[in-house]
């Protein structure tokens, strides 16, 4: 997020407009196997269809200083097919390349009175025309010379029975033409959230703060039908909490039809698969869940003192329920305890969950990965670095990233990277690509969270240089997730077609709970710190999520919050 304090713009015959790149993936998107309604440009969501449009005229912008890099653009989608209406504008930051989409609908069938295949009891068309629109917002300064050159923000009114999706922007104080954009009838759509805050001004002729966030569905996950626009959300009054002007659209297709089939999904395993790239000094390697357990690792239950041989492919695991503390996974007890934990990085393979993002207009790809030991992390404190000896160790560490892919065209959307308690998407652009469109993964130092870049990252206070570190660097430690996988579920494909490993279906730890007090090792630390240093450390300290403690055992894949909802961001 960044702060417009001043605006800069020319007349209409001289209008400023960055110059922003345009970005391809590496390599040419393959022709994907037939089957299904993957990679056909155009998406069924019931009585709508929809497809991305990703050419864009301009329309106004603003920028911080004359630093246009810090400022947003705001863009008119151009190209629209026939038949098929826009339902609002786009607009994303001068900071990176011109990448973004909005969509554009059509009716599946015209508004026939008595057709069967109506939903709606009143024959309400699926598109209308908005009735009117509101200014929510100008940036006139007052002054009469460049009245007709500033940026004016329309709110559509919808007719009664429907929903605006999207706002307007132009650079003329005349409202819009109602034939501009479309809105669509209320039960076609769903809500939608402001996300992130992209811009924070205000006019100084309307006395009003101005405030601009990209949008997304606020039902996601795999059971969730809301389907993101690509536009914004604007307004100068809305408070956190309070539904939005605007709505999302919702797939209320019998079937998500544009999920990709199996071997769709296994073509944009081989073509995407990142590259897993570990420390050059990483001692915690990762393995395969067969190797972890054919080499000894043990189930324990509540009460018992010896534990129980797991068979190969988990199949002597309790199933289903739910993390009840009744049994937990431990390393072997005898002389291969030591090997155990550091790994066998020949066996390791990426574990793969595929599901549907966006109501079907998206797949995610989501890579597990099993190491059967997490190390102890390092304490950064300023120039000094401090080896902990047991915080943030624990058995059995499942940690993974999500590819999330547009089932529009195929096309490699960004990657989450899973980082502890939290993670990030980063767009395709900003990756780092080793062969074709192959990204790169890269796996910190003991603890195994995922990173777009080699570096040295901080988790707690960077600008402090207060916290734990995770880092993360190539080596020759790797796993190749397009060779190197397993397709472990694929729930949307229908029963039967993935055949779920037993291990998946164990709900319990797969670590012992650790019994030492982490806080003790933190305080004898605080204790010969410097006494300026003490209460910063503290209170960072405070704040680091308990999963860095290593105080529990962790959980495996389907007991995540991200195997059915969104991933934590």
């Amino acid at each position: 997020m960044f702060e417009c304090n001043c605006f800069y713009w020319s007349r209409v015959t001289e209008v400023w407009q960055p110059e922003l790149e345009t970005f391809s993936l590496p390599a040419p998107i393959p022709q994907w196997p037939q089957g299904s309604g993957f990679g056909s440009l155009k998406i069924r969501l019931g009585e709508l269809e929809v497809c991305e449009v990703t050419k864009f005229e301009f329309m106004w912008g603003c920028n911080l200083s004359q630093d246009w890099k810090r400022g947003i653009s705001f863009y008119k989608p151009i190209g629209i097919p026939d038949g098929f209406f826009n339902l609002g504008h786009y607009c994303q930051s001068n900071a990176k390349p011109l990448r973004g989409f909005v969509l554009v609908a059509r009716e599946m069938f015209k508004f026939e009175p008595g057709h069967c295949c109506y939903s709606n009891s009143y024959f309400m068309p699926a598109l209308l025309s908005p009735v009117d629109y509101t200014l929510m917002w100008c940036s006139h300064d007052g002054g009469d010379e460049k009245f007709d050159t500033c940026g004016y923000f329309w709110l559509p009114q919808p007719p009664e029975g429907y929903k605006a999706l999207g706002f307007v922007v132009t650079n003329r104080p005349e409202k819009p033409q109602l034939e501009e954009i479309r809105c669509v009838r209320a039960d076609l759509t769903d809500k939608c959230e402001a996300y992130r805050l992209m811009v924070n001004t205000h006019s100084t002729f309307l006395k009003v703060p101005f405030k601009v966030w990209s949008t997304r569905p606020l039902h996601r996950g795999i059971r969730g039908r809301g389907v993101s626009v690509g536009s914004f959300f604007c307004s100068g009054h809305w408070i956190s909490g309070e539904e939005l002007d605007i709505a999302c659209l919702k797939n209320l297709g019998n079937t998500l039809h544009a999920m990709p089939n199996l071997d769709q999904v296994r073509a944009i395993i081989r073509h995407y698969g990142p590259t897993v790239f570990f420390h050059p000094g990483e001692a915690y390697l990762p393995s395969s869940v067969s190797w972890f357990f054919k080499n000894g690792a043990l189930l324990y239950r509540k009460g018992d003192s010896v534990g129980l041989t797991i068979h190969g492919e988990g199949s002597n695991l309790p199933r289903g329920g739910t993390n009840d503390g009744e049994y937990w996974i431990d390393l072997p007890t005898d002389g291969r305890k030591e090997r155990v934990k550091h790994g066998n990085l020949e066996s390791a393979e990426l574990y793969i969950h595929v599901k549907p993002a966006s109501g079907g207009t998206f797949t995610d790809v989501v890579m597990w990965i099993f190491c059967p030991f997490n190390g102890p992390g390092t304490l950064k404190v300023g120039m000094m670095n401090i080896a902990l000896s047991k915080i943030g160790q624990h058995v059995g560490d499942w940690e993974h990233f999500t590819l999330r892919i547009s089932n529009f065209t195929g096309e490699l959307w960004s990657i989450y990277f899973s980082q502890h308690s939290g993670g990030v998407w980063v767009d395709a652009f900003d990756l780092e690509f080793i062969e074709g469109n192959k990204a790169i993964i890269y796996s910190s130092k003991s603890g195994h969270a995922s990173y777009p870049h080699p570096g040295n990252y901080i988790q707690g206070s960077s600008k402090l240089e207060i916290g734990v570190r995770n880092d993360a660097a190539r080596s020759d430690y790797y796993v190749d997730s397009s060779t190197q996988f397993e397709i472990v579920a694929a729930e949307y494909l229908g029963d039967g077609v993935i055949n779920e490993p037993c291990w998946l279906q164990y709900m319990r730890e797969w670590g012992p709970t650790v019994v030492y007090d982490s806080r003790t090792e933190l305080d004898k630390i605080i204790s010969f710190l410097p006494l300026t240093l003490r209460y910063s450390v503290q209170n960072i300290f405070n704040k680091l999520p308990i999963e860095l403690y290593g105080e529990e055992g962790p959980t495996g894949p389907k007991e995540k919050n991200n195997w059915v909802g969104d991933e934590r961001c």
